[in-house]
């Protein structure tokens, strides 16, 4: 069953920069993980500080891979110095999901589908 990935980041005041390059850095990783689907980031209007990272991946089991990877740990040490407060990981299921990145390998491929 596909799972979403929510990641809620406070950040210390003057380094949302680090976060972002770090978060560029590790999603070019992980867009190649086994199971990964998408993932985006958002920061509150109201509050610059707070950060959500959002990803879907094919399984819990698949975001549990990667979350092991040398890579991954790498990230969280790389960050753990702008964060404000310790990161709170939520995971939620999902029945259904739309697999952008399926579709696009399969657009590259040069195979088309018809409904």
């Amino acid at each position: 069953m596909a799972v979403k990935i929510l990641i809620q980041r406070k950040i210390k005041p003057g380094k949302e920069n680090e976060l972002g390059e770090a978060i560029g850095e590790i999603r070019s990783r992980a867009i190649h993980a086994q199971g990964f689907i998408s993932g985006e980031t958002l920061r509150s209007v109201d509050d610059p500080s707070s950060h959500l990272v959002i990803s879907a991946w094919k399984s819990v089991e698949d975001w549990k891979s990667w979350v092991n990877t040398p890579e991954r740990k790498a990230f969280e040490e790389k960050i753990a110095g702008v964060l404000a407060d310790p990161e709170n990981i939520s995971i939620y299921e999902t029945d259904t999901y739309f697999d952008v990145k399926g579709m696009v390998e399969t657009l590259a491929e040069g195979t088309v589908v018809a409904d």
